[in-house]
């Protein structure tokens, strides 16, 4: 069984601020949006956790092993440094969407994100322990980018095939099984599952192909944290591209078919 502990990171009263008191300038706001997600980042991958941009102004953590004093130490950082402040609502939960859904609950109790009066909020439950078992982390990638896409057609429709796989992928993986998705990059997205069989991904990688004819493939680790499950991954997806194979587990077996 998994285990997961997921923050939603969300930037307070984000939308009024940007045109208060006047519209600010776009690439002033991509600028303050990609820093505070590098120095979330960088906060939570020093305890081996993994955050994704998601929207930007809502950013979504793994957070396995980090315990509500650092979490009120990355408010309070973010709150000195930064012209916004942030919100922070953690809960824990077998499927990861059932986390995601009770840590955004936290917050809507609180009011909404565009309430003024609303700010700084740090609510939730975190893991006593964790376990080496906790956490079965997914990382895809698109076979053959270089010479199916990136030398062959011009780099927004290669964005296009990309996003149409994530966007089938994510889709399939949350409403099949509860699973979050996460698009990191080139052409890597970064799945959190609930415990799952080595058929599961094989059928996901299938669903894709069959609904954007996009090829995938899949490396598999579980962990006790999103560094260690996701590292784990990392080296799954290397004996997929070594060997050929569109599916592969590393370390602790995932659950039996």
């Amino acid at each position: 069984m998994t285990t997961t502990q997921v923050t939603l990171i969300q930037i307070d009263n984000y939308g009024p601020w940007t045109v208060t008191p006047e519209p600010r300038r776009e690439m002033d706001l991509q600028t303050l949006q990609s820093r505070l997600f590098a120095d979330i980042a960088q906060f939570v991958g020093h305890r081996d956790a993994y955050v994704f941009f998601t929207r930007f102004d809502n950013m979504i953590a793994v957070t396995n092993g980090v315990d509500g004093a650092a979490h009120a130490a990355l408010q309070e950082s973010i709150g000195n440094r930064y012209p916004v402040s942030i919100s922070l609502g953690t809960a824990v939960a077998e499927r990861p969407v059932d986390a995601l859904e009770a840590a955004n609950g936290r917050l809507q109790f609180e009011g909404s994100a565009q309430d003024e009066g609303r700010t700084e909020v740090l609510a939730g439950e975190y893991l006593a322990e964790t376990t080496p078992g906790d956490l079965q982390i997914a990382h895809f990638d698109v076979v053959d980018t270089t010479g199916k896409y990136t030398d062959r057609i011009n780099e927004f429709d290669t964005f296009i095939n990309i996003e149409q796989a994530y966007a089938s992928l994510m889709r399939n993986l949350r409403e099949t099984h509860g699973a979050l998705s996460f698009f990191v990059g080139g052409d890597n997205i970064i799945s959190v599952c609930p415990d799952l069989p080595e058929r599961a991904f094989a059928d996901a990688v299938a669903h894709v192909e069959d609904d954007v004819d996009v090829e995938l493939q899949v490396g598999i680790g579980r962990g006790e944290s999103a560094h260690e499950a996701g590292f784990a991954a990392k080296h799954a997806l290397e004996d997929c591209r070594r060997d050929g194979t569109s599916v592969e587990l590393f370390g602790p077996r995932a659950v039996s078919d």
